[in-house]
């Protein structure tokens, strides 16, 4: 069994810039490698960038592709950074794809990284890579120090924020 953290980005707005012009978000690259260099990492990680989308762009066709690499990669914990409007979605198709043994985080950010301190994917990376060396193998979203299955989770438009939901 591997110990490497398959790292899979999509993008969302995880990995948006600003243009300081228009006032415009879009994507150049992640910022992933940084994020794990600031944040002391000494865990093994292997980032793979899969898109660089916004969610609500996102076809199921771009979900195949994020089902095929959890298929296909040979870690047994993987954590996928992804837009917050559609991640229920996507976990939703990747629990349906019967990927068996392996622990899948989904986690993403209400504020770019590039915004700085006022960001919350920094601390939702960190909770993200805790929950998926610990939890069970599974489909799960982590977002704001919690984790959730991914079939008892929402996203709370008025708030902001995921929560439990009863099924």
């Amino acid at each position: 069994m591997l110990k490497t953290i398959q790292v899979f980005v999509t993008g969302g707005t995880f990995d948006k810039e600003y243009n300081f012009i228009n006032g415009e978000l879009y994507f150049k690259d992640t910022h992933l490698s940084a994020m794990f260099d600031r944040g002391r990492s000494t865990l093994d990680i292997d980032i793979k960038t899969l898109m660089m989308i916004d969610s609500l762009e996102m076809t199921d066709s771009d979900r195949d592709i994020i089902v095929h690499s959890c298929k296909n990669s040979k870690s047994r914990m993987i954590l996928l950074t992804h837009g917050t409007d559609t991640m229920v979605k996507t976990a939703e198709h990747i629990a349906s794809s019967d990927i068996e043994g392996k622990t899948i985080v989904l986690t993403g950010a209400m504020i770019p990284y590039a915004f700085g301190t006022s960001s919350d994917g920094f601390f939702n990376l960190g909770s993200a890579l805790a929950f998926v060396q610990l939890l069970r193998p599974g489909v799960y979203i982590a977002m704001n120090g919690r984790f959730y299955n991914w079939d008892k989770v929402r996203k709370n438009r008025s708030t902001g924020y995921f929560e439990q939901i009863a099924n």
